[in-house]
Formats: C-alpha cells, sequence, structure tokens
C-alpha cells in the first residue's frame, strides 16, 4: 500500500538528510572521542596502549565482520528499524562504559555490543538508505549526511575532553549516551523511511510523470545489476572498492585512536591535542561537502584517487615535518579528505550494482573498511608499546595510501557506472 506524503514544498528526502546528518554528529562524534579516554583510563587501571587499543581494534573488526549480515537484513527489512534498535543500544552501551572497571568490561561493551549496534545506526546504514532517495543528487546527499561525523569530531571530541578534565572519564561517557538517547534515536524515529515510493514519492522528488502527462520511463539499470549478490565479485569495482576502503579505514582509525595520545607526547596539553583533533574533523565537513557536489558533477572514481592521494600528503607532512608545523599541517590537509571516500564510494557502488542488493553489496566493503580500521588500531598502540613511537605505523599508514590512491584511479567508471552513456550491460558470470 502507498502512504499519501503531505504536499511539500521541500521533497522529503531532504529531511531525511537532515536527521541522518544530525544522527551521524552524536553517533560518531561519540565514538570518536575514544582516544581522549585512553590516557585518564589507562592511568586509572595501569593500562598499556596495547592493552586499551584492543578494546578499540576488536570493536571496529566486528563492526566490520557484522556489515555484510546487518546489510543482508536492511535488504529484507529495511533500514529504519535497524537504525531504531541500533542507536538504542549505542546510546545505552556509552551509559554503561561510566561503570567500567575492568578491560574485559570495557571489551565487551564497546568492542563488541555498541560495535555491533554501529553497523545497524552508522553512516553506512543511512548512505544506503539515501541512494534510494536519491539518484542524479545521491553523493551530495550522502555527503551531507555524512557531514555529521566530521562536525560531531569538531563539537564532540573537545566537549569530551573538556568535561573529563571538568569532571571524570565516568560522567563523561555517561553524558555521551544520554545525547544518542534523547536526540539520536527520536530523531531516526521521527523522520527516517526506507523507501519513496511507499510514500508516492520519486528518487531527487521528481514528478511521476513528465510534463507531457505520459508515464516515466524506468530508471536506467545498473550496468552490473543482478539478482544475486554474490555476481558483484566477478567484476572488479567491488575488489577495487573494497580494497581502497579497506586502506580508508586503516588510516583513519589508527588516527581516531591515537592521534591524541600522540599529540600529547608531542608536547600538546589534552585540550590543544583534542582541539587539533577537531579542527581536523571540521575540516572534514568542507571536504566532504566538496566531494560531494563535484561527484555528481564530475567522475567519482577520479576524485576518489585525489582524495587518497591528499590524505598521504597529510601523513607525510606529520612525520617529516618539525612539530608543530607537523602536525598542524597534518590535520590542515588530511581534514579535507577524512569523510571525502564515503559519499563517492558508496555512490560508485550504487551506480555499478543497483539498489537491488545494495545494503550487502555496501556492508561487504565497509566491511573492509572496519577490518582496516581493527587491524591499523591494534598495530599503532602496540608499535608504540614496542618502539616507543607512533612514528612506524603512522608511515605505514603512509604508504599504504599510495596502493589506495592507484586503485582508485584504476578504476573503470566510465565502462560501468549507470550514469555513463558509455554504461552497457555486461555479461553476468554464472553464481557461485
Amino acid at each position: 500500500m502507498i502512504n499519501k506524503a503531505p504536499a511539500q514544498a521541500i521533497y522529503y528526502g531532504w529531511f531525511i538528510v537532515a536527521a541522518s546528518f544530525f544522527i551521524s554528529l552524536v553517533t560518531v562524534g561519540a565514538r570518536n572521542g575514544f582516544g581522549v579516554f585512553v590516557i585518564p583510563m589507562s592511568d586509572d587501571f595501569g593500562w598499556n596502549r596495547g592493552s586499551i587499543s584492543l578494546a578499540a581494534s576488536v570493536g571496529f573488526l566486528l563492526n566490520g565482520l557484522s556489515q555484510p549480515f546487518v546489510g543482508r537484513l536492511y535488504d529484507k527489512v529495511g533500514g529504519r528499524k535497524l537504525m531504531l534498535w541500533g542507536l538504542l543500544i549505542l546510546g545505552l552501551g556509552n551509559v554503561l562504559l561510566a561503570f567500567t572497571t575492568h578491560l574485559v568490561f570495557l571489551i565487551l561493551v564497546f568492542g563488541v555490543a555498541m560495535s555491533i549496534a554501529m553497523s545497524a545506526g552508522s553512516m553506512n546504514t543511512t548512505a544506503t538508505i539515501l541512494a534510494r532517495w536519491f539518484k542524479r543528487k545521491r553523493s551530495t546527499a550522502v555527503a551531507i549526511s555524512a557531514a555529521g561525523a566530521p562536525m560531531g569530531g569538531l563539537l564532540l571530541v573537545p566537549l569530551t575532553a573538556y568535561l573529563i578534565t571538568l569532571t571524570d572519564w565516568r560522567f563523561t561517557w555517561a553524558v555521551l549516551g544520554l545525547l544518542i538517547l534523547c536526540l539520536a534515536l527520536p530523531l531516526a524515529y521521527i523522520f527516517m523511511r526506507d523507501n519513496p515510493q511507499e510514500y508516492g514519492l520519486q528518487p531527487d522528488g521528481d514528478a511521476s510523470t513528465p510534463s507531457n502527462g505520459q508515464p516515466r520511463s524506468q530508471t536506467t539499470p545498473a550496468s552490473l545489476e543482478s539478482d544475486r549478490w554474490r555476481d558483484a565479485f566477478h567484476h572488479p569495482p567491488v575488489w577495487q572498492l573494497g580494497g581502497a576502503y579497506f586502506v580508508c579505514g586503516f588510516t583513519t582509525a589508527i588516527i581516531s585512536a591515537h592521534f591524541v595520545p600522540y599529540a600529547q607526547e608531542r608536547g600538546f596539553s589534552p585540550s590543544l591535542a583534542a582541539t587539533a583533533f577537531g579542527v581536523m574533523s571540521g575540516l572534514n565537513f568542507l571536504g566532504v561537502m566538496a566531494a560531494g557536489a563535484l561527484g555528481d558533477r564530475f567522475g567519482r572514481k577520479n576524485l576518489l584517487g585525489l582524495v587518497y592521494a591528499m590524505r598521504g600528503v597529510g601523513y607525510a607532512s606529520l612525520l617529516l615535518i618539525p612539530d608543530p608545523w607537523g602536525l598542524w599541517g597534518f590535520a590542515l590537509i588530511a581534514g579535507f579528505s577524512w569523510i571525502a571516500t564515503v559519499p563517492l564510494t558508496t555512490s560508485l557502488t550504487a551506480d555499478f550494482y543497483g539498489l537491488r542488493n545494495l545494503g550487502i553489496l555496501t556492508g561487504l566493503i565497509f566491511s573492509a573498511h572496519q577490518i582496516g580500521s581493527a587491524i591499523s588500531i591494534q598495530m599503532g598502540g602496540t608499535l608504540r608499546d614496542i618502539t616507543g613511537s607512533y612514528d612506524l605505523p603512522f608511515a605505514i599508514a603512509g604508504l599504504f595510501l599510495i596502493g589506495a590512491s592507484i586503485l582508485s584511479f584504476s578504476i573503470q567508471e566510465r565502462k560501468y557506472s549507470s550514469r555513463s552513456r558509455r554504461a552497457q550491460p555486461q555479461p553476468i558470470a554464472p553464481g557461485v
């Protein structure tokens, strides 16, 4: 049954964009604040960096491994239900962290329960929902939604550091949980919807029929679209996108967990280190918005390659330029590239493979991102304990970005994308 949406001057999809922006701000901002808790919790419990990094690395790993299953569930039951349950568990989990007394408790709550819930309530789910509400403006819509994440870093990470200084880390965990329960969860309940057709709407707010009164033709199918999601792995784009996204996770998560401790070890105060991270996150807003707009107007894969290359330049400045210029240079250069990969990767996946199995395919590609995240967080903490410095893990991350840039530039967008006039249906290999 089609529900009639009220007549509105603004396409309802933009309300979903606005809600998902704020949800990303609260959830990702709260999760990115983990690095601010590293030193105060380590001081209280006597944990080394490798031990406390285990909670974050397990969390990113389970988040990644659960993505394909959550994506498949999305294709069957819809994203709204997944988001509501995910946000509920995320909020309660943050509150429970205020009662941490043992490393195992931190791993179970942050690393297991909250990380699986993040798969349901994350940017990945909102991006998949928005891919159904937008086609021509898909990159722009996903970019605005994803821009909530860097704004969360800009606002919540410094707020987290301030609250820890003003009160303690236990109270701060509880505050972050209440923000999710009292703000993000109600917004998702009120505004999130799965499909425009259920409300008699078309993607991008287009009319159901053109001005001549004839029925609108069906949307051009994606060249690699298939009834079986496994068929996607018979073609290069899913491997290229997944490989580059692995590096994306590897090079962002290590900074999310270790940037603030690194800056403190280089002589920055806790508040100034958190401010530098916040500035980097704020610049993400500009970067992701530019990536979304340019991705809709021009090709997406070349822009994706440039984004990874820019992040590599940021790592080079961090390691090669003396402090404080190197650290602030990293924050400024890498900040523009941090979340810019999200709208480009999600949009390319939808362009190549269509909407039929988009949930599981974006889940599989994002799982590569989270596996890279898990490896880098643990590697960063362990190598810091062994060498006494973050220089080696950061250098490895910078080198990986060269490969991600090459992978992205090698994608044959004009051949496979449904947005290109040259996109032709490709023969699908038999299912496995």
